[in-house]
């Protein structure tokens, strides 16, 4: 099968050397910095993902091995939870910045990609509510409503379609720190006739080891399936992990993670692998 030819931001030496500079700026910062690292309060609420924190994280994702080349996201998660009596009501929104030099499958931004000659903008935008106790057991839980709306500003970037579904997480934290599912399912239910009919499953094992002085190991796969696509092709699953830190520069907490995945399990056209970085501003109340 001949490749097509790669994108100015999808590929090329210019846009590795960026890349590279990025993390080594991510490193520098986050793993070299002298600041106060985080109480262990702090860091057991920024790895529930439906605790009653304020957070602002930043994602940077870069896809590596797809036929078209390289893509690249950055994910705005902000979270803001609500309490109301005996119950926290968490919104959590995923706002994708996506640059694709093509068709690339296999992401959980875009469920249904069309093939095109690439584009830069804003992806869907996916709204998830939780709904989850404030007095808990061993056993942390939420589960609520998740949608997905036609935001993109171009066609290669999104689905084109309303889509809703049911999400949920389990999570429990021992002593030496964090382990859960999260789980979500998307189906179409309005939007551009003329395109793909969305059933996305995902779901996403994470666990967290804690170190001192207010670092961790990780690993957060996001396995996702597109029910719609012909057998084989359907699932995607990465394998990995990485290292991250809860830290204070001056009063701002933040969580950085440096993570890298290998898709073990990928549809045709979709990345080898892929390795991401988060900044997350955390604000306890």
């Amino acid at each position: 099968m001949i490749k097509t030819e790669k994108r100015r931001m999808g590929s090329g030496p210019g846009s590795r050397t960026s890349r590279a500079l990025l993390i080594a700026v991510a490193l520098l910062v986050s793993f070299a910095v002298h600041g106060d690292e985080g109480g262990g309060d702090l860091r057991a609420a920024v790895q529930n993902p439906i605790s009653s924190l304020y957070s602002l994280p930043f994602k940077f994702q870069f896809d590596y091995g797809a036929d078209n080349g390289e893509a690249s996201f950055l994910n705005i998660q902000p979270v803001l939870p609500v309490t109301i009596g005996d119950w926290n009501f968490v919104n959590r929104i995923i706002a994708p910045l996506i640059d694709t030099p093509g068709q690339i499958t296999g992401t959980p931004e875009m469920p249904t990609p069309i093939q095109g000659k690439g584009a830069t903008g804003l992806g869907d935008i996916n709204y998830s509510l939780f709904l989850s106790p404030v007095k808990t057991g061993k056993v942390i839980w939420g589960a609520g409503p998740s949608i997905s709306l036609p935001t993109a500003t171009d066609e290669q970037l999104g689905s084109k379609k309303w889509s809703a579904g049911p999400t949920a997480v389990f999570l429990t934290q021992p002593k030496w720190g964090s382990m859960g599912i999260l789980m979500r399912q998307l189906w179409s239910f309005a939007g551009d006739s003329d395109r793909d009919e969305v059933s996305q499953f995902l779901l996403e094992p994470f666990v967290n080891y804690n170190l001192d002085k207010g670092w961790f190991l990780i690993s957060d796969s996001v396995l996702t399936a597109n029910w719609r696509a012909d057998s084989g092709n359907q699932w995607t699953v990465p394998l990995g992990g990485g290292v991250g830190r809860v830290f204070k520069l001056g009063n701002q907490a933040i969580n950085s993670r440096l993570e890298a995945y290998y898709n073990v399990v990928r549809p045709d056209g979709a990345p080898d692998w892929q390795i991401a970085f988060t900044w997350q501003f955390l604000f306890p109340k």
